[in-house]
């Protein structure tokens, strides 16, 4: 009998997150989905599909102990495996507002799901596999707000630049590596979410950029969240992948 693919997915609770797992219930696969909220509606779909899930109610702020609990359960013994992907997909946006009115019990929590969790999740993945012998990859879902600065949205930006350059710095150190893991900070596109309505909404007095997202709604120019999961999968299945460590899914 094959060993699955396994495939490691935060954030998959709602949005392209939950779209994603939904995508990767596959017969030869086994996914391991982190959110805050576990899923029945995915639970179901995964009976059918012969997909190994399991799923961890998990508020990545409390990161440290997301890592440690990653790392412990990649290192049962009995667990194999032809492939493993950890796949960083969730992230929080602050409240509309310029850095100097914004709440800093607010803004360390965006740094810590937004930052602080990929990186160490980052981390407890690759350490826990690196003996496995198998292909390993690390996507890392970016934005361009990581790429491109917008007023009224320091943290959120701030925390996805971090995450392009940590993505960055990973690719140098795993190219030294015999059983190297490939590594990708990914832009996923502009998604029909909950965060463009945020940002549609926000003040305009306090948020110059409202019109731009407000045109993107109006000129049918959001993918829907399975859309850009698809575009995002089939990246992720680029013979190329990693190849770019820093990328954007339009190119």
């Amino acid at each position: 009998m094959s060993h699955p693919h396994l495939y490691i997915l935060t954030g998959a609770s709602r949005g392209m997150g939950l779209a994603m797992a939904r995508q990767l219930l596959q017969p030869d696969h086994a996914l391991l989905c982190i959110a805050r909220q576990t899923s029945e509606t995915l639970a179901a779909q995964a009976r059918p599909s012969a997909c190994q899930l399991e799923q961890w109610p998990l508020d990545l702020a409390h990161s440290r102990e997301a890592a440690a609990m990653l790392r412990q359960w990649l290192g049962r013994p009995a667990a194999r495996y032809a492939s493993a992907t950890l796949i960083n997909n969730a992230g929080v946006i602050p409240r509309v507002s310029p850095l100097s009115a914004a709440d800093p019990d607010e803004l360390a929590q965006v740094m810590r799901v937004d930052l602080e969790a990929p990186l160490l999740l980052s981390a407890a993945f690759l350490g826990a596999t690196e003996g496995w012998g198998i292909p390993r990859r690390v996507l890392n879902i970016s934005s361009g707000l990581g790429r491109r600065p917008m007023a009224s949205q320091a943290p959120y930006c701030a925390a996805k630049a971090g995450m392009d350059h940590f993505t960055r710095c990973l690719a140098l150190e795993e190219a030294r590596k015999p059983d190297s893991a490939r590594v990708c900070s990914l832009a996923p596109g502009v998604i029909d979410t909950d965060m463009q309505v945020q940002l549609r909404n926000a003040d305009p007095t306090a948020f110059p950029d409202r019109g731009r997202f407000e045109q993107l709604k109006s000129g049918d120019q959001l993918d829907s969240p399975e859309t850009a999961a698809r575009k995002v999968l089939a990246y992720l299945a680029r013979p190329d992948f990693g190849t770019e460590p820093v990328a954007d899914v339009r190119g």
